[in-house]
């Protein structure tokens, strides 16, 4: 199981530093998912460690969340372009006007 979750924590650190580090919102929502993808996996390991199923639903749950995420942020997101005609996350602050 070690491997799993040495897995699950360095895809979560690749997906926080996209998240941190990159300006393109496109870049950052697929570092979202990384990190959430990360924690499914997390939940699956652990449950398969403890024999239960309650991990392995939390990361059903999980997935169905982030499916609706994808769905509304890249509404948000081909919006935003369509207006802007950038998708960078330093132009957001500028749709406040």
């Amino acid at each position: 199981m070690t491997p799993y979750i040495v897995l699950s924590a360095i895809l979560f650190a690749i997906g926080a530093t996209t998240v941190l580090v990159r300006r393109n919102s496109i870049v950052v929502f697929m570092g979202i998912e990384l990190m959430l993808n990360a924690a499914n996996l997390s939940f699956v390991a652990f449950a398969k460690l403890n024999a239960a199923i309650e991990g392995q639903l939390a990361a059903f749950f999980v997935m169905v969340v982030a499916a609706a995420e994808v769905v509304v942020g890249l509404a948000i997101i081909v919006s935003v372009f369509r207006s802007r005609r950038s998708v960078s996350v330093d132009d957001e602050n500028l749709m406040r006007h």
